[in-house]
């Protein structure tokens, strides 16, 4: 009975110090290399100690918008993806036809490599020969044709809104496995006792469904804050200067320019509003937990 109760303690630890090694020990030594002048015309290292954190948060850089574009990216396809993805699954768990159909077509985009969905949508939305104007034209909607990639106005709300096609359907799916765990006996109970339909998801869909939507909020939020790939393959960060700019693909231009350090830097800033942000969503997530 003793070597039952022992040995999972065992795997606990072995499973933390695998864990600090390869996850946590990196992360520190990053944050380690971000105070120092690290770059690929030197082989010397010096500490230089919040320079490269003064760089970024200095207004005369683009990084401050990085920041904020990486957040706005985070907020808005985190909602839309939420509540598109919810209308979705209550549709889609009602009696139609060809039910799984419609469930397989709208989760297939999101089984798709991002990069591939960024570099065809590239092509769709061309000014001149993508399929998305092209079609506006020959119905006489010219007006609707834009320049969805290659304006300021329009690049990120573009970049944005592919995302959440590629990615509603995925949410979409766990909210379903949501809905058709919750009990129709409470939806039966309630439509004997006179309640509409938009009173049973109200009063009892939508606050049994809470803990799921918790867990699409939280997935959404991580990769927001570290989206790259869609970024990269539709726009590069531009057009102009950093106008769909993100994060992580400053950081990467950065490497790619030898400029480690600030770099470095960079995925601090990230890797510490990850910490806050994780933190305050667990502790949202758990504070009206019961424990028995």
């Amino acid at each position: 009975m003793k070597k039952s109760k022992i040995y999972p303690w065992y795997f606990a630890l072995g499973a933390l110090l695998i864990y600090s090694v390869l996850f946590v020990l990196p992360s520190l030594i990053g944050v380690g290399y971000s105070f120092t002048d690290w770059s690929a015309y030197s082989d010397e290292l010096h500490y230089v100690g919040f320079e490269n954190f003064k760089t970024v948060f200095s207004a005369d850089e683009d990084y401050l918008k990085i920041i904020t574009n990486t957040l706005s990216f985070t907020f808005i396809t985190t909602i839309l993806k939420n509540v598109i993805g919810l209308i979705l699954a209550i549709l889609l768990t009602k009696s139609i036809k060809l039910l799984n159909m419609h469930r397989c077509i709208m989760f297939m985009p999101s089984v798709l490599s991002t990069l591939i969905i960024g570099m065809i949508f590239k092509s769709i939305l061309d000014p001149k020969s993508g399929f998305l104007n092209t079609f506006f034209r020959s119905i006489g909607l010219d007006f609707l044709a834009q320049k969805w990639l290659v304006t300021s106005e329009l690049a990120f709300g573009s970049v944005m809104a592919v995302d959440i096609w590629r990615g509603v359907g995925y949410i979409m799916t766990i909210l379903i496995a949501g809905i058709l765990s919750i009990s129709t006996d409470y939806q039966e109970a309630a439509a004997i006792d006179g309640a509409n339909a938009w009173q049973r998801f109200w009063h009892i869909t939508f606050p049994l469904l809470l803990p799921t939507l918790a867990t699409t909020t939280v997935l959404n939020v991580i990769y927001g804050l570290k989206v790259f790939d869609m970024v990269y393959a539709l726009t590069n960060g531009g057009p102009g200067k950093a106008t769909t700019e993100v994060l992580y693909t400053a950081v990467f231009k950065k490497f790619g320019t030898g400029q480690y350090a600030v770099g470095t830097a960079l995925s601090s800033v990230m890797f510490i509003i990850m910490i806050f942000v994780g933190s305050y969503m667990i502790h949202i997530m758990t504070k009206n937990e019961v424990v028995e």
